[in-house]
């Protein structure tokens, strides 16, 4: 007998589940998204490290155009006067298919929206209720219809507006304290930067990321600024106050437009008290985004509920809550000692930080354990 499921929300994790629901004939799914459709703009870039590679694979992620991704081959790790302290060798994570990625995030959205069919996503569909109905979910929308389904799978992000609807006693994410700018800039613009690569540049306080994101090597920029404001007002005093006065060097970086937001991240993952529902990717846990697993794992969610789903196994709200709880654990930590690293201020720290980098990125042992138990 067919099933039916809904998801709730049509970004990297949304559009992932139901590109693999449609690849299940006993299963029957709608994407319902709450905005009037799929912005295509050309955004922000995202790193797609080979463990979410492999589950893209799956779904003819060659076929994108190659011209529209890049793979990076290295991390470069620089101070902010641009003076190199080491790189890591990012190619021996790789297989001879599964290669680390970045890109657009508009991309890859444009890509798993193009495989799925028209029906398949609804938009101008807000939730105002969810209840629980025998074994099933119903599902109520503020334009007066409904959806009864056996599954609910909520991947409306860090804000989840679902989760707030049927969790009445969860907590809201937590600011981290830190800001993000991004920006997107021309490698031709900017002639210092490795723009076949990832850099990291690191200072007091603030780290910079840069990557090229095509072919043309078009470089995002994302920088993180530790701050307890709660807003900014001017993005370029922002930078001057934090960046610029570190090293003026930088201010060729910042001439594009800029896109500043606070940083919010999970204090715990949700686990649904209906037994029906699932969360993935920020709407489960808002990681952040120092070890540029977000997407990956939004992919990796994905994937692992409709495994679950697919093999119809009892408890299936508990084995996705215990096996996700215990791989963003371990993500969860080495983003946050990323976080402390990337930001001393102390002059005799950050020397004896530079020193373990240089050894710890060349120790396969270390870097198996580190990132390898991420990547793989």
């Amino acid at each position: 007998m067919k099933k039916k499921a809904a998801v709730i929300g049509s970004g990297i994790a949304g559009l992932t589940l139901g590109n693999f629901l449609k690849k299940n004939s006993l299963i029957d799914f709608t994407i319902y998204e709450k905005q009037d459709g799929l912005s295509f703009e050309e955004g922000y870039g995202i790193q797609l490290s080979v463990n979410c590679i492999s589950i893209l694979r799956e779904l003819d992620f060659d076929l994108i155009k190659q011209e529209d991704f890049y793979n990076p081959k290295k991390i470069n790790f620089l101070s902010f006067n641009n003076k190199k302290i080491c790189d890591l060798n990012l190619a021996n994570f790789n297989t001879d298919k599964n290669k680390y990625t970045t890109l657009r995030r508009s991309v890859l959205i444009e890509f798993l929206q193009e495989k799925l069919f028209k029906k398949d996503i609804k938009f101008n569909k807000e939730i105002i209720k969810i209840s629980e109905l025998k074994d099933k979910i119903l599902i109520n929308f503020k334009d007066n219809t409904n959806d009864l389904v056996d599954y609910l799978f909520v991947c409306d992000g860090v804000f989840s507006n679902t989760k707030k609807i049927i969790e009445s006693n969860k907590s809201d994410p937590k600011f981290s304290n830190a800001f993000a700018i991004r920006s997107i800039i021309k490698s031709s613009d900017v002639q210092e930067l490795d723009s076949e690569n990832i850099s990291v540049f690191m200072g007091s306080n603030a780290h910079i990321v840069t990557y090229p994101v095509n072919k043309r090597r078009d470089q995002n920029l994302v920088c993180i600024i530790r701050s307890k404001k709660k807003d900014i007002i001017s993005n370029q005093d922002f930078l001057e106050e934090n960046i610029f006065n570190q090293s003026k060097k930088l201010k060729n970086l910042f001439k594009n437009n800029l896109k500043a937001w606070p940083i919010y991240i999970s204090e715990k993952s949700s686990k649904s008290s209906l037994k029906k529902v699932f969360y993935i990717g920020d709407a489960f846990h808002t990681l952040m985004p120092t070890m540029a697993q977000g997407a990956a794992q939004s992919i990796e969610g994905a994937y692992e509920i409709y495994n679950l789903v697919s093999k119809n196994i009892k408890n299936i709200n508990e084995i996705y809550y215990n096996e996700r709880i215990k791989r963003l654990k371990s993500i969860n930590i080495k983003s946050k000692i990323n976080f402390i690293s990337f930001h001393m201020s102390n002059v005799f720290s950050v020397k004896i930080r530079n020193l373990l980098l240089k050894k710890l990125v060349k120790n396969e042992k270390f870097l198996k354990s580190y990132l390898g138990k991420v990547y793989n």
